[in-house]
This record gives C-alpha cells, structure tokens and sequence, in this order.
C-alpha cells in the first residue's frame, strides 16, 4: 500500500488573502481598537497611538527570527523572566571516617615505604623489557616454549600484495 505522506505541516494554511488566521486577527484587532480610539482621542493623540499599535501588529504579523514568531519568542522570554531560574544541586556526600595508624618514628615509615615500593616493578623497566627482550619477562608472561612444548619455527615467506608486488616477509608457525 502507499500512503501520502504530508509536506509542509509547519507552514500556516492562508485563508485572508494571503494572511493567515493569526495574522490576520493581529491586525484586525489593532484596526479595531483605533477605530474605538478614533472617537474618544483627538485627532494627533489618536494618530501618535495608531502609529504604534500599527508596527505593534505588523510585527507581531510577518516578523520572524530564526524561524520562530514574534508572539511564541514574547511569550518565552515572558515565561522566562516569570518563572524562578534558581537551580540548585548539592551532591550528598557520605561521611567516612578514615583511621591513619600513628608513626612511631621516620625511620620506621621510611623502611615500611621503601618495602613497598621495592615489591613494585619500575614502570620504565618494565616498559623496555617489553620491547627488546625476546625472552618473557618472569611472572608475566608466558614462554613460547610452554605452547605444546615445541620452540616456534621461523622462515621466509613470499607475499604477493593487491598490487602485484611482491614482498619477503618473516613467517611464524606456532604449530
């Protein structure tokens, strides 16, 4: 089955002319209420007033920014000077009571940091083990040799690569 989908929901049906209901109330009312000015005013109060309420109600009309209307920004920046803006968050913290034993002397806090410091790898040491040892590194990593008790077999090998070169290249059998 296919269904039509609807195209430009956001845009606003004419049915003034080329006004739309909204806009054209906006200036249906200030047409009407300087009409009722028109006979309670003289006449340059009454022209200063119509003067206003006319860029009043074409604003509030046609003016657009950032394709929202005058209206709906007037009523959210309303909302946003009414309504409190104060949010507060405070995180609730647990109390832990941490007990730190008392040190009888330097040199016994010197001995006991230096022990545990001795039973710690340097991290640098370790590092250049790493990458210029062929040999594992004791009691963390496992030998080549424990695979099935049998030392790996090193050879050439001959790649052709997706471009037709070819290429020599080391070949390891762990098998």
């Amino acid at each position: 089955m296919q269904f039509q989908t609807p195209q430009f929901i956001d845009i606003e049906s004419k049915i003034v002319g080329p006004l739309t209901l909204k806009q054209f109330l906006y200036l249906a009312a200030a047409g009407g209420v300087s009409f009722l000015l028109f006979f309670t005013l003289q006449t340059w109060i009454w022209f200063i007033i119509t003067a206003v309420l006319a860029v009043i109600a074409v604003s509030l009309a046609f003016v657009k920014y950032n394709g929202q209307s005058l209206p709906k920004i007037a009523l959210r920046a309303l909302f946003f000077f009414w309504r409190p803006r104060l949010y507060l968050w405070q995180r609730e913290m647990e109390e832990k009571i941490i007990e730190i034993p008392q040190i009888k002397s330097v040199e016994t806090a010197r001995k006991n940091l230096k022990y545990y410091f001795s039973e710690m790898p340097s991290v640098k040491k370790l590092y250049t083990d790493l990458m210029t040892s062929k040999n594992p590194i004791p009691k963390r990593e496992k030998s080549s040799q424990a695979h099935w008790g049998r030392k790996s077999k090193e050879r050439l090998a001959t790649l052709r690569k997706l471009t037709g070169e070819k290429e020599i290249a080391r070949r390891i059998d762990y098998r």
